[in-house]
């Protein structure tokens, strides 16, 4: 049951542990001005102390706006219950993998939870909880600092950077150089992938480029060698799969982050978006076979 608590009785000690997202703040910090907090906070409460887990954003909206009392839901008897129930409903709170790992870490380290602990709490294979735990490890804490902050994006580096270090042997200092150089410049997902094929394997001048932070240069030369080279390589049917793939990827990205928008509630809204969402389901697994075959096909005619 949900209460109502002082803002300045939360405890935000694990703020450090949630990601940032100005953009996602920014549409939220509109909503909680016109509606209100709808959600309650999520914490435990210790002694006198309310230690707040789930709803950073919320809470900084409200010290944003000056609200001075927020709802506030406890979730566990103990900081570890606490973190334990929020990891395990975070597919509903949309709980980033990043997240996940820095929370678990938390367990391990401070409440001396062992992994199969974890797993059987969470109700995980032990695997789901030491490819997070591994995630972290590999992680330097320059990256994961800048992941926190919403500055680069979790998404590059979970899917662009680990396969250079991977099959690169990149070393981390030449990860967290990368990393400092791009964040906080609102690149897309594309860009910092281009970015990271120039740094990495486009030779030593476009390297020093990035690296010195001539970002608008270094994307423009790269776009257009990639321009030139799609025209003299990919016949036309390529050209038109390749332009496919670059929509899904841009609409896919557009959809995860408009569908948080708290204003989408009317019933028109609701009864076309599930009917879509369903059918969007419907395809998703072999959509998501069909990728995966793509991908490893492309990679190992590449690499051949």
């Amino acid at each position: 049951m949900a209460e109502t608590v002082e803002i300045n009785q939360l405890d935000t000690r694990y703020e450090r542990y949630r990601l940032v997202s100005p953009a996602a703040e920014k549409v939220l910090l509109c909503s909680i001005r016109t509606y209100g907090i709808r959600d309650p906070l999520q914490g435990v409460d210790i002694k006198d102390c309310h230690v707040l887990l789930d709803g950073f954003k919320r809470y900084r909206c409200a010290k944003s706006l000056h609200i001075h009392s927020v709802p506030y839901r406890v979730i566990g008897s103990d900081e570890a219950t606490g973190i334990l129930a929020l990891i395990r409903n975070s597919n509903a709170q949309s709980l980033t993998i990043i997240e996940q790992a820095q929370l678990i870490s938390e367990l391990r380290d401070v409440y001396k939870l062992t992994n199969s602990d974890i797993a059987a709490q969470l109700e995980k294979s032990p695997s789901w909880v030491s490819m997070r735990i591994g995630l972290l490890q590999e992680m330097s804490d320059t990256v994961a600092e800048k992941i926190l902050k919403g500055e680069f994006p979790a998404y590059s580096y979970m899917y662009t950077l680990r396969q250079f270090i991977r099959m690169n042997g990149i070393s981390r200092a030449d990860i967290d150089k990368f990393v400092n150089a791009v964040s906080g410049k609102h690149l897309s997902i594309r860009d910092i992938e281009l970015l990271a094929q120039g740094y990495f394997k486009g030779g030593q001048a476009i390297h020093q480029q990035i690296e010195h932070g001539n970002i608008p240069w270094s994307l423009s030369q790269l776009k257009e060698g990639e321009r030139i080279a799609q025209q003299d390589d990919c016949i036309e049917v390529e050209q038109g799969m390749i332009r496919d793939m670059e929509v899904t990827q841009k609409y896919m990205q557009r959809t995860i982050y408009k569908s948080k928008d708290k204003r989408l509630t009317s019933a028109s809204y609701l009864v076309q978006a599930n009917l879509l969402a369903g059918g969007i389901l419907r395809q998703m697994d072999v959509f998501k076979q069909t990728i995966k075959e793509l991908y490893d096909t492309t990679r190992e005619k590449r690499c051949n």
